[in-house]
């Protein structure tokens, strides 16, 4: 029996990782992809950039399409691929990743097992990190890519499923959970997803040291999954819930320290500002103690866990404005 065809969708900015991403795939054995589509999703595209990246895909050269994002993130980009496939299946990697020598083969095999009533198989990731020293706090966040649930890094949806439910809601605007909230809509159209046995590498991609801070943005997408899918939308999703509680109540006791202050009650003031300190002190150790403790990763942890708190809170309150009458997602057909 032949198996299923299927499209392979990588939207990118184009980074270094994108050249190993594709070797990796035209080097995997197995049944070929029908099609690549590239969705380049910087501001200004440059071919030229592409070049390095292209030259690698060999004999599925031919195979290969790129299309413009319009750099409107990765649900965006991936709709834009999405529109681009005619095969019963569409396989999403992210530009960062590797897939296994055997990917096509054990894709193959996935989509063959894949019941009438599932709408997509995810792929197995693996997240290698150092093994002779403890990880860091950003090498500890993209290990845990391994553990999340329907994570689109390396995800096969059936075409006619995904379009059903609209695609990608593009109001996610980061790669954060874009992947969560489709698989919910699929699934509450019906649809089953599980979990194949293809197996794909992420690597710890280079980071300065405040991504965790930029991270935080994310809790505005929170508030949008709340909006959409209610208030347990993360029990739904087998998401961890995360420290937005008490970077909330962290932020308001630094700021009752200080209006506090402005108003002359010293005692209160200081009261609330010993609580501003013991939650930062046990935050930033909770980072601190399960990694490398060299001077440059104290630093890092020690600076941001002072700002992430109200950063988090910020993002998290304003997104709650924002998406606080958002309706659910219809795609506008292009």
């Amino acid at each position: 029996m032949s198996s299923p065809a299927y499209t392979v969708v990588v939207p990118t900015l184009v980074r270094d990782t994108l050249a190993d991403c594709l070797a990796a795939l035209v080097a995997a054995h197995g049944p070929r992809p029908a099609a690549i589509v590239l969705v380049d999703d910087r501001p200004e595209p440059d071919p030229a950039a592409l070049e390095h990246a292209l030259a690698v895909l060999g004999e599925l050269t031919d195979r290969t399409t790129v299309l413009p994002g319009g750099a409107r993130g990765p649900a965006a980009a991936r709709n834009t691929g999405l529109r681009a496939v005619t095969t019963p299946w569409v396989a999403f990697l992210d530009d960062d990743v590797q897939v296994g020598p055997h990917w096509c083969d054990q894709l193959a095999q996935d989509l063959a097992d894949a019941g009438p009533d599932t709408a997509a198989v995810q792929g197995v990731l693996a997240v290698p990190l150092p093994g002779e020293r403890r990880p860091t706090d950003w090498e500890r966040t993209t290990a845990g890519l391994a553990r999340a649930r329907w994570i689109t890094a390396d995800m096969a949806y059936r075409t006619d499923a995904l379009k059903q439910v609209g695609g990608f809601d593009e109001r996610f605007p980061r790669a954060f959970r874009e992947d969560a909230d489709v698989a919910l809509r699929v699934l509450d159209a019906g649809w089953r997803v599980q979990r194949g046995r293809r197996t794909t590498r992420h690597p710890v991609r280079a980071a300065d040291r405040w991504v965790s801070l930029r991270n935080q943005r994310g809790n505005a997408d929170d508030a949008l999954m709340r909006a959409l899918h209610g208030p347990d939308w993360w029990e739904k999703a087998a998401a961890p819930r995360g420290r937005i509680r008490a970077h909330l109540a962290v932020t308001a006791a630094g700021l009752a320290a200080f209006a506090l202050a402005a108003a002359g009650r010293p005692r209160a003031a200081a009261l609330a500002g010993l609580g501003w300190a013991l939650g930062t002190a046990e935050f930033a150790w909770a980072r601190i103690a399960p990694g490398p403790r060299t001077r440059d990763e104290v630093t890092t942890m020690l600076a941001t866990s002072v700002l992430i708190p109200p950063a988090a809170s910020w993002h998290r309150l304003s997104g709650a404005w924002r998406h606080r009458a958002a309706p659910p997602w219809r795609e506008v057909a292009r």
